[in-house]
């Protein structure tokens, strides 16, 4: 079985400030970038909305294209029947005949009228969806404006922060593994208690450097010795004295 290095509390404190110090440098990319990633992901799928919303309305327009073409369509048959009882009207033999010719005549002339409704209401309604197309087209063309603009900002961003992001992922993975689980846990716990995402301080005129509360000498004392674990009683960080903090490179 291959054996586990253990680490002093010293090699601990240290690991736990290079964790620190290279995940603050981390924060400052991150703030660095700002919203823009999120902003960037939401202006995609709002494109990818609009996108789907046109092609949703050009279908709507195809069909009702269809529609007036089917309505075209039975008016060229309603007015070819019309033409042929007309015909038939000039060969009747009474009056019954001629009722019912008339009568056939009438219905094709309804229908014919009929459809020319349902094409003038599908032309305007096509109007409407042309509008609303063109509504559509132009807030794609606005959004993917604003979206290279974004994009263009967010990779110069990362084009100047890609390699010194990449050395901090790595310094802080580093010394997660020097770091026992137990003990990493609490700093990540204690990172995510405060904003600017300090757990380990240092103590800068006997106080503590994340809320500023007094250390009394003895507690200094302790902390300098690197011989355990010490918190500030006030917040709850993890203490190290300057000398420890400020030696402990990160680039």
């Amino acid at each position: 079985m291959a054996n586990v290095k253990e680490f002093s509390v010293e090699e601990k404190l240290s690991s736990l400030v290079s964790l620190q110090k290279a995940d603050s440098k981390l924060d400052e990319i991150k703030i660095l970038k700002g919203e823009l990633p999120m902003e960037v992901h939401d202006l995609e799928d709002e494109i990818h909305g609009l996108h789907a919303r046109q092609t949703r309305v050009e279908e709507e327009i195809n069909g009702i294209q269809e529609f007036i073409e089917q309505k075209k369509n039975i008016i060229k048959d309603a007015q070819a029947l019309v033409k042929k009882y007309e015909k038939q009207s000039e060969n009747v033999k009474n009056n019954r005949e001629f009722e019912a010719i008339n009568k056939e005549m009438e219905l094709q002339n309804l229908e014919i009228k009929l459809a020319e409704k349902h094409i003038k209401d599908a032309n305007e309604e096509i109007g409407d969806k042309a509008r609303l197309l063109e509504s559509a087209k132009k807030a794609v063309a606005s959004k993917e404006g604003v979206l290279k603009h974004k994009k263009g900002e967010l990779e110069k961003i990362i084009g100047d922060t890609e390699k010194e992001e990449n050395e901090f992922h790595k310094i802080s993975a580093e010394a997660r593994e020097k770091v026992e689980p137990r003990l990493l846990a609490s700093y990540e716990r204690i990172r995510n208690s405060y904003r600017n995402g300090l757990a380990i301080v240092s103590v800068h005129r006997d106080a503590c450097g994340g809320c500023f509360n007094a250390i009394p000498p003895q507690r200094q004392s302790e902390i300098r010795q690197h011989k355990k674990i010490i918190v500030c009683e006030n917040c709850g960080r993890i203490l190290i004295d300057e000398e420890l903090y400020h030696s402990t490179e990160v680039q």
